[in-house]
């Protein structure tokens, strides 16, 4: 059974979720930042098992998007289409705060997945750290 839960603060959980996927399997450095202390958290459980997370936060106040990111689930939970679930959470919660659009930094690699749940990608492709990106939004 699938369940899930939003946070206004990052719990550890997410902390560990975003540790094992970002630094220890990707290599990223700058994993957590001040967006975690004001950003809306999820993570989402696997048999009561933390499975993945992600965040989303406005970049100002008064913004009509959220910004959605550290989007990430544990090796041995993928291929459950969890991250087509969290997304459609995160949409779902933007709209009960009417929020009108989603905007995102995609690592290219997973740009497809992306694509597949209705993003678009804009803009040119950039480097986060050493890892290409490309800016995505879709309106909600």
């Amino acid at each position: 059974m699938t369940t899930y839960t939003f946070y206004d603060h990052i719990p550890a959980q997410a902390k560990y979720i975003r540790e094992e996927v970002f630094v220890k399997e990707q290599g990223f450095h700058n994993e957590f930042d001040e967006i975690d202390s004001r950003a809306i958290h999820l993570v989402i459980f696997v048999e009561g098992q933390a499975a993945g997370t992600a965040r989303m936060f406005l970049e100002q106040e008064g913004d009509t998007a959220f910004t959605v990111g550290r989007v990430a689930v544990l090796p041995q939970y993928r291929g459950l289409h969890l991250g087509n679930q969290m997304l459609a959470l995160l949409e779902e919660k933007a709209r009960e705060l009417g929020i009108q659009r989603i905007a995102l930094s995609a690592q290219c690699r997973v740009q497809p997945f992306y694509e597949k749940n209705g993003y678009i990608a804009m803009g040119e492709v950039y480097l986060d750290e050493y890892c290409p990106h490309i800016h995505m939004e879709k309106e909600l």
